[in-house]
């Protein structure tokens, strides 16, 4: 470990995170990540708003939107409007979350390595590059072949990147640390969850993950963003402060 810090305009909310506070207050709850620290914000779930809206709350809030999640049928459903979205949002990523249960299998990942191909090329045409975030089950291996990986060897590395949730990598029986090493520069976006001692969500920092030794490589993975998340906070203003508290002051 070196005395290495996450950069401040590196360190951000995956909005998931706020999304009781969002649907009361969407501009006010920007404004208050803002006060905590954060600088940037992946979106997800616009609660009525349009783009171009959304885009102004960040703005008057200081805050930097840098992505945005938009499900798998976009990609055969208005993909040039979902671009044009993350566009208007000021973003630099189109994030697809999941795939469809059915795609579950490696014929179904080939199928979406070759969706995500055409868009993602559409996706470098307008100035952005599309990710795609990973769950558990992305990581099941069947007749040998991980899941997974079949998006990292199918897909031209220009052509689709990773918003690398590392919760869920170690919950799918990998480590991020072999990710970053085996596939540099894939990985331009973190969810930063962590695992309490029993499996569950945890806030960044009180959890069992050692990020100081996945952040090592994170250079090597090409990472440029460092979203906290976490999927069931029981406040997620405690969640907000105690995670940028600990991403702030980590040492990796």
């Amino acid at each position: 470990m070196s005395d290495r810090t996450i950069p401040a305009d590196g360190i951000g909310m995956h909005l998931y995170t706020m999304r009781e506070a969002l649907a009361d207050d969407y501009a006010g709850t920007l404004k208050r990540l803002a006060e905590i620290g954060y600088r940037t914000v992946g979106v997800s779930g616009r609660f009525g708003h349009s783009a171009a809206e959304i885009r102004s709350f960040a703005d008057d809030a200081g805050l930097r939107i840098v992505l945005e999640h938009v499900g798998y049928n976009r990609l055969a459903d208005d993909w040039d409007g979902a671009l044009a979205d993350v566009q208007a949002l000021g973003g630099k990523w189109i994030v697809v979350p999941s795939l469809p249960t059915e795609l579950h299998t490696p014929e179904g990942f080939r199928e979406a390595a070759a969706a995500f191909t055409v868009a993602g090329r559409a996706a470098r045409e307008a100035g952005l590059q599309l990710l795609f975030h990973n769950h558990g089950h992305d990581f099941a291996e069947v007749d040998g072949q991980v899941l997974f990986d079949i998006l990292l060897d199918e897909v031209e590395p220009e052509l689709l990147g990773f918003e690398l949730d590392l919760y869920w990598v170690v919950n799918g029986g990998k480590d991020p640390v072999d990710y970053f090493r085996d596939h540099p520069g894939r990985f331009p976006a973190l969810h930063v969850k962590d695992m309490a001692a029993d499996g569950s969500f945890e806030d960044v920092g009180a959890g069992r993950l050692d990020f100081p030794a996945m952040f090592a490589l994170a250079e090597r993975g090409g990472v440029e963003q460092w979203l906290v998340e976490h999927d069931a906070p029981a406040d997620p203003w405690v969640t907000a402060a105690r995670s940028y508290r600990s991403l702030a002051e980590m040492r990796y």
